[in-house]
């Protein structure tokens, strides 16, 4: 029910012992993810690339269990030292979550090839390095990975090419990944939120969120809490059989086949 607390409500420890590495963490879904996974008992990595946002991040955690790092995830060594100096401090790695993320609004012609590098590099690149360097110790672990795509990528929307086309790649980087790596024992599996309340969203005016809501059947954006809930979900044992799934977090959004609401 819209209104409950899902960070109330994780109570459990069955995370405990877990080592977390969450990109993007410092703020929107990154930073429930944290706080979510954190309370259940987890030690939680927070990377990302504003400093003084991360850092202010980790110190709401118990200090014990929370690392925070400076991270550029379109960076290949940085991504790699990230995961080097996790495993280097806490011995090993159980969850990866590959959350960075950054929006370009406008059409292939409306943007820059700036644009795409920037986009590609964080939302593409980001996944494929955070994948690529947590694998060999996900394996070790039979830990699993979750990525944050989005019903952008499921489908195309007017005024996000470059969005959507980096977002289908996680997607379908997700399932391919989860065909190769299922044997060894590690679960890749993906969230396709729709609108949440996030600082890359909180920009939004008035007239086009009301345009969100109206195709969204809840009415309304999520709360990076509810997208975070899936998140542990998936982390957890009672996820045992789910495995190349990219699970739509949109309030039923997916659910149309696009025609208008007439009634």
């Amino acid at each position: 029910m819209y209104g409950h607390n899902p960070l109330k409500e994780a109570t459990m420890d069955r995370f405990a012992g877990k080592v977390v590495v969450i990109t993007g963490a410092a703020n929107g879904i990154g930073a429930a993810a944290a706080r979510r996974f954190s309370s259940e008992g987890a030690t939680v990595v927070l990377a990302d690339y504003v400093e003084d946002d991360v850092m202010k991040m980790a110190a709401t955690l118990p200090e014990d269990r929370t690392t925070a790092m400076v991270v550029d995830v379109s960076d290949p060594k940085a991504v790699e030292k990230m995961i080097e100096d996790t495993v280097r401090k806490y011995g090993k790695l159980d969850v990866m979550i590959n959350n960075a993320g950054v929006h370009v609004v406008g059409s292939v012609l409306e943007t820059s090839l700036d644009d795409w590098r920037r986009i590609s590099g964080i939302n593409i690149d980001g996944v494929v390095y955070g994948a690529k360097f947590s694998l060999p110790h996900l394996i070790r672990s039979k830990g699993c990975m979750i990525n944050t795509s989005s019903v952008s990528g499921l489908g195309g929307d007017w005024g996000a090419a470059f969005y959507c086309a980096s977002k289908g790649a996680v997607a379908n980087l997700t399932r391919a990944m989860a065909l190769d790596h299922g044997l060894s024992g590690v679960r890749i599996n993906a969230v396709c939120p729709s609108l949440v309340k996030t600082n890359m969203t909180r920009g939004f005016d008035v007239a086009v969120q009301e345009k969100f809501n109206e195709r969204i059947p809840l009415g309304r954006a999520a709360q990076p809490e509810e997208v975070a809930s899936v998140m542990a979900f998936l982390a957890s044992d009672d996820a045992s059989f789910v495995n190349g799934a990219c699970i739509p977090v949109d309030g039923g959004a997916t659910a149309s086949d696009g025609q208008p609401k007439i009634a």
